[in-house]
């Protein structure tokens, strides 16, 4: 992670802190990163990641640091100049690493707390003087396999706080104490003694009995609460792992004798001409100057047809060839570039907080202090009740050990981590995690037109000729003549003269008329192709029938071309910016969300209506300037709607920031989509719905894990302090309790397209 700008005067360094073991740790971390002044900082506990906000005039990155320590953490900063979120081989090696160590304690502490529970909870196992075989075999788990607890609770005790670990290591070791006590000072050291595991001991139990039990099998549920956690984050965050490491090692940059040369792709610069072979990554954004192929763009879409691509075409790192040799120019590099910038929204979602998550943030950071009032409080009700030491004992114990406030800090960043990052496998980019709530709430879908529900490029849709006369010849010609013109119409008729296989003959006298037409001679006939005024400026009337036609495909907003020659008017050819073949199932799709679906657009009422008609729009709002888009949108919110806007273009920009849901397609441009919520890489419409589904389902995830973690505490700790709970089954719980929510994230991982394979 690297420092990017984020307003000309203030920049963002994202940290990597070490240390963390629950969410109590990363509010405490954020709280000393925002007493720095002129610092905005967020510290994710799931990604373990510090987001700071700052001014680089009024204060060094180096301070950061010193605040992460002085709050008992460690963290680094990025490498300079590496501009964007980057694959590391050290950190998954770390995190492997560190679930291979907890593996290991967890293994051998199970190993030895099994036969430490079996003879606790069964008499027929229990030989002359078995406690002392139990103190042996649970001493090393107590202290070797519980040791990072107690290490983590040492170190925040030093800095004046107090963590979950604290609450571990405060249980466990008392359990252990007090079965020491017992053991050398009490009457546990007699061979008849034993243990309850269901249940506290009943009321009036012997001061005598030992918690050898509770000790070392709390120790071993919990480290495999957090083995099971630490492979299960590992698991939610592979996403964008995979997506920072989807982009080619190195590339073969052409010389200009024409050799290669292999060079990392960190030396790459603008400009470079490279080689692309069949099954190769591009290895950066760039034109194909030479060559053509298809292009597996899925890595980055999440479409798996792949895409023709030729000179003059534009391409994306990390796509794969999957045809021929392209020779291509870089155009962007590095932090530039199309993935990285897409990791760079990603990165930056799962580092955000939804505002849900601000309660959980304030209940943690109080939350432990309280846990162990509470455990103290436990203790003394009972023994001034009357109760036993025992059972007042193990009550505290229990309430210090079954609460979790692990599960308030995963319930929010889990499921961020898991939503986002199947959005960027789909190619549906969430910016934040504000925008969840949002599209909870739409109920109205404003859809441009051009470039979102449309092709954006005019295509030829039919050649009516008078009859005599061929199609095929009058494309032909007039192909040839329209192939002299930059206009996109004329492009339109020369592109399906040459996709029929027609030859475009050489073009003398080419004259534009603008407004109306062009002229010129082709193959020896004086050919003349515009709007039917030109035709009528050389004495050619259309004839009835096509005059009729000619109103007919106007009618449906086509946009006619009149075409004759030698004198006479011979065809019309229509052509039309037709819908997009997947338009009319996305709007469906968004209709199924419960959006009612309004196109808008520029274009004249008939055109409009033409294209609503199509893909099964009833509201049209046509003829609106560019300036007028987000007026319409507000429009609409002062109707009592909340709207979200698709569309793709600069004009669409200022409309996609007014909505409550901007989403822009990625075939747009870069201020559409710097403007908008949510962006569609691929630029099929459906994926419109999908990112609506896919935001929902994060926020439905979101919820559940909220309800789950509080009621498990305000549940679990009130019938702890109660005495129905034996510390051993709320060390289970305890573990389960965070397991459970990032568990509950990993489904998001099943999230399906509706976009066929």
């Amino acid at each position: 992670m690297s420092a990017t700008p984020t307003t000309p005067t203030r920049e963002r360094v994202v940290l990597p802190i070490q240390g963390m073991t629950c969410a109590s740790c990363a509010t405490r971390v954020e709280g000393r990163l925002n007493d720095l002044e002129g610092v905005e900082a967020t510290v994710n506990y799931a990604t373990e990641r510090a987001t700071v906000d700052y001014d680089p005039k009024g204060i060094e990155p180096e301070r950061f640091l010193e605040a992460v320590a002085s709050a008992g953490y460690s963290a680094t900063l990025p490498e300079a100049g590496s501009g964007a979120p980057q694959a590391s081989d050290d950190a998954p090696a770390a995190e492997d690493e560190e679930a291979r160590a907890l593996r290991r304690r967890l293994v051998i502490s199970a190993a030895l707390s099994l036969p430490v529970l079996l003879l606790a909870m069964v008499p027929p196992l229990q030989f002359d003087n078995w406690q002392w075989l139990s103190l042996a075999l649970a001493s090393p788990v107590v202290v070797w396999g519980g040791w990072p607890f107690h290490r983590a609770a040492w170190l925040n005790l030093k800095h004046g706080a107090a963590t979950m670990d604290t609450l571990i290591s405060l249980g466990t070791l008392a359990a252990y104490g007090w079965s020491l006590y017992a053991l050398f000072l009490g009457d546990a050291g007699m061979p008849d003694m034993r243990m309850d595991f269901v249940l506290i001991p009943s009321k009036g139990a012997s001061t005598s009995e030992i918690y050898l039990e509770t000790a070392s099998v709390v120790t071993t549920f919990i480290l495999a609460g957090r083995w099971l956690e630490a492979t299960s984050k590992r698991r939610a965050g592979e996403a964008l792992r995979s997506l920072l490491e989807l982009g080619a090692k190195d590339a073969a940059v052409l010389a200009p004798d024409g050799s290669e040369r292999r060079v990392p792709i960190a030396e790459l610069a603008v400009g470079d001409v490279f080689v692309v072979r069949p099954g190769e990554k591009v290895a950066t954004d760039g034109v194909v100057v030479e060559g053509s192929s298809a292009l597996d763009m899925s890595l980055l879409t999440g479409e798996s047809a792949p895409v023709e691509v030729g000179p003059g075409a534009e391409v994306a790192g990390a796509t794969v060839n999957a045809g021929g040799r392209l020779v291509v120019r870089a155009t962007k590099v590095g932090a530039d570039t199309a993935l990285a910038q897409i990791a760079q929204l990603v990165s930056d979602a799962q580092s955000g907080k939804a505002p849900v998550q601000r309660l959980a943030d304030r209940i943690s950071a109080v939350f432990v202090p309280v846990v162990i009032v509470i455990a103290i409080a436990t203790l003394v009700f009972w023994l001034a009740t009357g109760e036993s030491s025992t059972f007042a004992f193990t009550a505290a114990v229990a309430v210090l050990i079954i609460a979790c406030p692990c599960a308030l800090g995963l319930a929010t960043p889990t499921a961020l981590l898991v939503g986002t990052g199947r959005g960027a496998q789909l190619g549906l980019i969430i910016r934040g995690p504000e925008i969840l709530e949002s599209t909870r709430r739409v109920d109205t879908v404003v859809l441009d037109k051009t470039g979102t529900v449309t092709s954006g490029e005019m295509a030829l849709t039919g050649v009516h000729a008078v009859a005599g006369a061929d199609a095929d010849e009058t494309l032909a010609l007039v192909g040839a003549l329209e192939d002299a013109s930059e206009h996109p119409v004329a492009r339109a008729i020369a592109a399906a003269a040459r996709g029929r296989g027609l030859e475009l003959s050489p073009v003398e006298s080419f004259t534009s008329r603008e407004g109306l037409g062009v002229e010129g001679v082709v193959a020896g006939h004086a050919v003349v192709a515009g709007r039917p005024a030109l035709l009528a400026d050389w004495a050619q009337h259309l004839p009835p029938e096509l005059d009729e036609k000619r109103r007919e495909l106007e009618a449906e907003g086509q946009t006619v071309i009149a075409a004759g020659w030698d004198g006479e008017p011979r065809a019309l050819l229509a052509v039309a910016d037709e819908p997009k073949p997947t338009s009319r199932q996305a709007v469906a799709g968004l209709r199924e969300l419960g959006m009612r679906p309004i196109l808008l657009t520029g274009d004249n009422e008939a055109t409009a209506r033409a294209v609503a008609a199509e893909v099964g729009i009833e509201e049209v709002i046509s003829e609106v300037l560019p300036a007028e888009k987000a007026a319409t949108v507000r429009r609409l919110q002062a109707d009592g709607a909340v709207v979200a806007m698709v569309g793709d273009g600069v004009n669409d920009a200022p409309a996609l920031a007014q909505a409550d849901l901007g989403i822009s397609m990625g075939t747009g441009t870069d201020v559409a989509i710097e403007a908008s919520d949510l962006t569609i890489v691929s630029g099929d419409l459906r994926a419109a719905g999908d990112a609506v589904r896919l935001s929902r389902a994060t926020l439905r995830t979101i919820r559940e894990n909220l309800a789950w973690a509080f009621g498990y505490n305000v549940l679990a700790i009130p019938l702890a302090a109660a005495g129905f709970l034996n510390p051993v089954l709320a060390g289970a719980a305890m573990a389960a309790s965070s397991v459970s929510v990032v568990f509950n994230a990993l489904r998001l991982r099943g999230f399906r397209s509706s976009i066929a394979p």
